[in-house]
């Protein structure tokens, strides 16, 4: 299985990001995220053998239960050189970047290969572009942009599933494989 560990925004920040994203005029050349696509990745497995999830969702388990809810908010927006516009987040990040490492711990001492470690960048990503884009209309649209704190209090398994159709545009399709309350 394809697997990363995730924070899933609100129900409620899900309906403020699409509100302030119908002002954004859409550009050519980006590939726009559908809502179930977005969420804020802690980290990434890529595929997994099925030997491996006991291990791993015990892991995540001791990662969720070692860790307190927290307050996190969709803020502004940022992007990764000229081919990624994210939204950005505020309020709890040190306990979101804890807990992305916890995350990234849990799949490593179950024996997942992991990337090299490197500081974690709170992002849900809104567009990608498979060519160098003009995202300084899309940053400047949503510089102002504030949500509603939200109360995090999950740590999701999600299983990506990428498109299989060759149907141009199809986007990958996720699904919660396991979730752990935040117990702290």
């Amino acid at each position: 299985m394809r697997l990363f560990a995730a924070v899933l925004p609100s129900d409620g920040a899900v309906r403020e990001l699409r509100a302030a994203l119908a002002g954004v005029p859409r550009g050519d050349g980006l590939r726009w995220t559908a809502e179930a696509g977005w969420h804020f990745t802690l980290a990434f497995l890529g595929e997994v053998p099925d030997r491996l999830l006991p291990d791993l969702h015990a892991r995540l388990a001791r990662a969720a239960a070692r860790t307190e809810p927290f307050s996190l908010r969709l803020h502004g927006a940022g992007h990764f050189g000229d081919r990624a516009l994210w939204a950005g987040a505020a309020g709890g990040l040190d306990a979101l970047r804890l807990l992305a490492e916890r995350a990234d711990a849990a799949a490593r001492r179950a024996g997942i290969p992991m990337e090299q470690h490197r500081r974690y960048t709170p992002h849900l990503t809104l567009a990608r572009s498979r060519g160098a884009a003009d995202l300084r209309p899309f940053l400047d649209a949503l510089a102002g942009f504030e949500g509603t704190p939200w109360r995090v209090d999950t740590l999701s398994l999600v299983r990506s599933n990428l498109p299989t159709s060759g149907v141009p545009g199809e986007q990958p399709r996720y699904e919660v494989a396991r979730a752990w309350p935040l117990t702290g």
